[in-house]
């Protein structure tokens, strides 16, 4: 069996490799040059980046049969999410791996830039001896505003909680209750910037985020405010801050990240109130050896065909434990329903029924739309392109849940409704310590299948010596039956469902129902 390829792009932690184990062909290349990134790409299962390789819309549309870009990191500033998503490509980062060392070093910006460590430190090194000059502030005692309250945002305060500051914060996501558990005052961002001698940055960038701290901003604060961003560039107005520091409405400035990076030529680096450094939020060993494994995890779950908890544009939810043999079985009866439809798909209900709807079921919705279109467009489909599919062709998706369910713990339903109204209803369920899957429902008529990769429906006017039949023509054509239902409704129709052990020929499916004299027949293959 051939092995799947993964291309590492950037060097990574040696744990990275140890963690994607010996199921792949590992190849590598330099990321940050286009003419070995683009040949490199083309015939690769999943790259591995960190923040100098562009996976942007030309190198995805290099990759002919790739299927997840892993950022070995937090930040995704390098990847077109929006092309990867079209062309059902998982994206995967590693969103917990750095947050203790970006904590960290957002303290040690604040301390530095507190304690003049930087101008003190190179003026002894240029044989200056200027105590007087570098004399500092504590930051016992003082307010600190934390703007994002977020994982970082909380670690950081939770470590200059030692110090004995006073914390504010602003978040208009965070409840001021939570924050109040961590000894945290919630402000408006204007209350912040008046009240607090320190300001650290922890927000995400976003159109909403950028510019947040700009000119307008930097006339509210006190001018013996330090300003700490280590979080994202372009947050913070950098030529605002640079007025503010030269006006001296601003004492001091701690910055890991900038507009523009890299960035080695910035007006605030002449300045020597700013402790700059080169973006080393994420750059210790433990948040790249973090981050590495993390990513291989999800590259090893997502050749596996599941689901990743940490896809950014798989909106999955988490996958609970009672939900993961519900997965597979979503997908294949959206399968079954699909290839039983005889016209186009205009909606696809999903219901979750019994005790799974306790649950987050939104993942159910996602595979059985993954089954859905499988058989309808030619193009791959995954669960990262499987609702964009839906939208492009205009197919209406809901997703319904309630815990009642009475023959079932649990019931996995989807119906198709087609453009003549007509309607396709496929439900299923898991059964016994082995969580074998089971078409027990189809069309109204009770059945109990276990599911099979070789399946065959048949419709008919109930009467003696159809099963005969069935059993005549199948063993001509050297089809072993594996399983047989025949389930009847009070009109006199009846429904066989058949499990086979190979793929029945379209001409002997063809004999089949004319022998039969079946309203419909067709054949599932799902292998």
């Amino acid at each position: 069996m051939t092995k799947a390829r993964v291309l590492i792009a950037e060097e990574l932690s040696p744990a990275t490799v140890e963690a994607l184990g010996p199921d792949f062909e590992i190849v590598t290349c330099d990321g940050a040059n286009r003419d070995e990134l683009l040949p490199a790409i083309a015939d690769v299962d999943a790259i591995l980046v960190r923040s100098a390789t562009k996976v942007d819309a030309e190198a995805i549309a290099a990759a002919r049969q790739l299927k997840v870009i892993a950022r070995a990191g937090v930040g995704l500033d390098n990847v077109d999410i929006k092309a990867a998503t079209q062309a059902g490509v998982m994206v995967v980062n590693a969103p917990t791996s750095n947050i203790v060392s970006a904590a960290e070093l957002a303290v040690a910006l604040l301390l530095a830039s507190a304690r003049n460590v930087v101008p003190a430190s190179t003026a002894l090194r240029n044989g200056e001896w200027k105590r007087s000059k570098y004399s500092g502030v504590e930051v016992a005692d003082k307010v600190v505003g934390i703007v994002g309250l977020g994982r970082i945002g909380i670690l950081v305060a939770q470590r200059l909680s030692a110090f004995g500051v006073k914390l504010l914060a602003y978040d208009p996501y965070v409840q001021p209750a939570r924050a109040a558990q961590l000894g945290i005052r919630m402000v408006t961002l204007d209350d912040l910037l008046a009240e607090s001698d320190f300001i650290t940055i922890h927000l995400p960038k976003t159109p909403e985020t950028i510019g947040l701290i700009g000119d307008a901003e930097l006339h509210k604060v006190k001018p013996t405010v330090h300003i700490i961003n280590a979080a994202r560039g372009g947050i913070i107005d950098e030529a605002a801050l640079y007025e503010a520091l030269v006006d001296g409405r601003v004492a001091g400035a701690g910055l890991d990240v900038y507009a523009k990076e890299p960035c080695t030529d910035s007006p605030l680096f002449s300045l020597e109130q700013v402790v700059g450094l080169p973006h080393l939020g994420a750059s210790t060993d433990e948040a790249q050896e973090k981050a590495g494994i993390a990513v291989a995890k999800s590259v090893r779950l997502a050749l596996a065909g599941e689901l990743v908890p940490d896809a950014v544009n798989v909106q999955g939810g988490q996958l609970d434990e009672v939900i993961k043999p519900m997965l597979p079985l979503a997908e294949q009866i959206g399968s079954i329903a699909s290839a039983l439809a005889d016209q186009a798909v205009v909606r696809v209900d999903v219901e979750a029924l019994g005790e799974i709807a306790d649950h987050d079921v939104r993942v159910l919705e996602l595979s059985a739309l993954k089954g859905v279109f499988q058989r309808l467009v030619n193009d791959p489909v995954s669960f990262v392109n499987a609702p964009v599919l839906a939208e492009q062709r205009g197919v209406e998706v809901a997703l319904t849940s309630d815990r009642t369910s009475e023959d079932h713990r649990s019931l996995l339903r989807v119906t198709l409704t087609q453009n003549d109204g007509a309607k396709v209803s496929v439900a299923g369920t898991v059964t016994g310590p082995k969580d074998v899957a089971k078409v027990v429902e189809l069309d109204g008529f009770d059945v109990d299948v276990p599911v099979s990769e070789h399946m065959a429906f048949f419709r008919y006017h109930d009467r003696p010596g159809v099963v005969g039949v069935v059993g005549r023509i199948l063993g001509e054509a050297d089809v072993n039956i594996g399983g047989m239902q025949v389930s009847r409704d009070d009109s006199g129709h009846a429904l066989i469902v058949l499990t086979v052990d190979s793929v029945v020929p379209a001409e002997k499916l063809d004999e089949l129902v004319a022998e039969i004299d079946a309203h419909s027949g067709k054949a599932v293959d799902l292998a």
